[in-house]
């Protein structure tokens, strides 16, 4: 049974409340003073407690899938440098065959995702479970890719599309991308009343090295997150689907720790990345438990700290010229102060706008009432029909 089926679930849940009951059964066997009675009910109370902890984890691993198998959860993940054999120093080819930087996954949790697009392909689109490989970083990383229906209508056949990089918060994927915060759902919906553009939606977690939070930042020694996002992933997208080229065709999006990955990848990398939607985001980067030391000792590490600090790139540095929308709520959410002087440092030929609340939280609920004023205000940005495909 996979890490995230229902049935693996089920079953935990079974022996957990067949271990509670059989300790109440046996319980007036232990009743004595002995070292068996003692070691009776410690080992009772230990299996009890030990199958609630399994049953509540799975449950809650089933709901917002920190993990998606048990490869995963064991550290035995697909293995990118054996992967990526095949694809040194040349063009990588379609899913499927051996050399692809995009490949098919199994679901990946997409199966218990409510709402997702039904019926032909040119009427409701589709989502795809891919794996996406790094040629430069070196990693596998999980991803939902949203295709709207226009992609396989044979009137776009030659058409490449604009694309939105979905980024979730931490720990999480993307399987939160598209459950909770119902992204594909909303932007289908917007396309077919004709209120957006078609758009490729690429739905990815901000951690290339899970349970490590890598926030997007290329670790001295460590995993390269911030190359993954900047030139891995576009890469391999490009190579795959057909989607735009230029940096008017790319925008990435997030929430949480995810909107501090899009504000980060578009002010660094705006040759990438023309747009970004940051969702709660925070303003700058710092290490924590989750992160461990993200930026090294010395000069080095210090001139990292300062230059993932957005506040004092704005202040400091020639700011590039893109397009930014943060979000945040007056009353519910602590980055309200940090989201003022951001927007009051922003300058041409950089933009920025914003979504502000009355009232919020950190949380999925906020997040969705700001969805579909995000995804209009980035379709504003992006431009389709990007060029056409040559040759089909």
């Amino acid at each position: 049974m996979g890490l995230t089926s229902r049935s693996l679930e089920y079953v935990t849940i079974a022996l957990a409340a067949g271990c509670a009951g059989l300790t109440l059964w046996l319980w007036p066997r232990f009743a004595g003073r002995g070292v068996r009675a003692w070691l009776g009910r410690l080992a009772s109370l230990a299996v009890t407690q030990c199958a609630i902890v399994a049953a509540l984890a799975l449950a809650v691993n089933t709901t917002f899938q920190f993990y998606g198998s048990w490869d995963e959860l064991l550290g035995a993940d697909e293995a990118a440098p054996a992967a990526l054999s095949h694809v040194q120093g040349g063009a990588a080819g379609p899913v499927g065959e051996s050399g692809g930087l995009v490949r098919p996954a199994p679901p990946q949790g997409l199966n218990a995702v409510h709402g997702l697009p039904s019926g032909p392909p040119d009427r409701a689109g589709e989502v795809e479970s891919v794996r996406i490989l790094g040629r430069r970083s070196q990693v596998a990383n999980p991803a939902y890719v949203y295709l709207p229906p226009q992609y396989f209508q044979r009137q776009y056949a030659r058409q490449r599309f604009p694309v939105i990089v979905a980024i979730s918060g931490y720990p999480g994927g993307s399987f939160l991308l598209a459950q909770h915060l119902r992204l594909p759902q909303t932007a289908g919906g917007l396309i077919r009343t004709g209120v957006s553009q078609p758009a490729v939606i690429v739905m990815v977690r901000p951690t290339i090295a899970p349970p490590r939070d890598t926030e997007c930042v290329d670790v001295p020694g460590g995993p390269q997150a911030e190359t993954y996002f900047a030139e891995d992933l576009p890469e391999a997208l490009r190579e795959h689907y057909r989607i735009g080229h230029d940096p008017s065709a790319w925008g990435v999006l997030g929430y949480s720790s995810g909107g501090t990955c899009a504000l980060q990848l578009t002010l660094r990398h705006p040759r990438v990345y023309s747009a970004a939607v940051a969702l709660s985001p925070d303003y700058r980067v710092v290490n924590d438990p989750t992160t461990g030391d993200l930026f090294g000792r010395g000069p080095e590490g210090e001139r990292g700290k300062r230059e993932h600090d957005l506040l004092w790139r704005l202040r400091h540095l020639p700011q590039p010229q893109v397009s930014v929308l943060v979000a945040s709520s007056r009353r519910g959410e602590s980055d309200y102060g940090a989201t003022r002087e951001f927007l009051a440092a922003v300058r041409p030929p950089m933009s920025a706008q914003s979504i502000i609340l009355d009232r919020g939280s950190h949380n999925f609920r906020t997040w969705r009432r700001e969805l579909p004023t995000a995804l209009r205000w980035m379709n504003g940005q992006l431009t389709f029909p990007q060029d056409v495909v040559h040759g089909r």
